[in-house]
């Protein structure tokens, strides 16, 4: 058994089709606790944009279902909130061994691979309320090899074993922490904490968007948490949403 934060009750399931599904069903069934539901195995996880998630045992593969979301608006900034627990959580485990940065909008690195995924999804269950499901994976012991970005995992770096009870340990403490502090003190210092860790910026970037592809240099991330790109004319391009990649690591769109 593991230690959670105050108020959140742990569902662990052997085997289900994704994590993010059993959030849903919580939701249809009404329940009003706080849960963090961890597999040992998913059948259909899946990613950002409908793709599948790779989800062999070994891996962590979590939701926390919150059964009173905000709007939509705040509700996104809590894939930044995400992003930041699961960059600490991946920090614990590997030390200093390795550099560890968060790639827009929710991906963590080491040494610019990458190690992690999050899918936010929400629905109004009635007019009353409306329920979030925060899906979180983390690489612990394999990773996918046919990706079009390098990744890895954490045994891969440290040569030793965690288990996904382990690592949900310290991803909800660090998660809570990080929650509180954006319910006080709203998105701005979560914002700064993340920008402190972001990957790229400086640096060369190819956006992949829905309909084009751009090419620039990554500027910023602004006050929203869009991401700030300059093209080679000039031309400034704030985007919402869409997939990155960083050439000097291999990565192309």
């Amino acid at each position: 058994m593991i230690s959670l934060p105050n108020g959140y009750h742990l569902h662990h399931l052997p085997q289900v089709d994704s994590t993010n599904e059993e959030a849903r069903r919580m939701a249809l069934e009404n329940s009003l606790i706080p849960t963090w539901i961890i597999a040992d195995v998913q059948t259909a996880g899946r990613g950002r944009r409908g793709r599948a998630w790779d989800s062999p045992s070994g891996n962590l593969m979590t939701t926390l279902y919150l059964p009173h979301a905000p709007e939509p608006k705040q509700a996104g900034q809590l894939a930044f909130v995400a992003g930041l627990a699961l960059e600490t959580t991946v920090r614990h485990f590997i030390g200093e061994g390795a550099s560890v940065s968060l790639k827009w909008p929710n991906d963590v690195l080491i040494d610019g691979k990458k190690a992690s995924g999050i899918l936010l999804e929400s629905t109004q269950q009635d007019p009353q309320r409306r329920w979030l499901a925060i899906g979180l994976g983390l690489n612990l012991a394999t990773h996918p090899q046919d990706t079009p970005y390098p990744a890895t995992n954490i045994s891969a770096i440290t040569g030793k074993s965690v288990s996904n009870l382990q690592a949900l340990e310290v991803l909800a403490a660090a998660f809570e922490g990080l929650y509180q502090q954006w319910k006080m003190g709203g998105f701005a210092p979560v914002l700064q904490a993340w920008r402190a860790v972001a990957h790229g910026i400086g640096g060369p970037l190819v956006a992949r968007l829905e309909n084009q592809t751009i090419e620039g240099i990554f500027l910023d991330i602004d006050e929203t948490g869009a991401l700030q790109l300059q093209d080679p004319a000039g031309g400034m391009h704030v985007i919402d949403a869409g997939d990155v990649f960083f050439p000097e690591n291999g990565q192309n769109g």
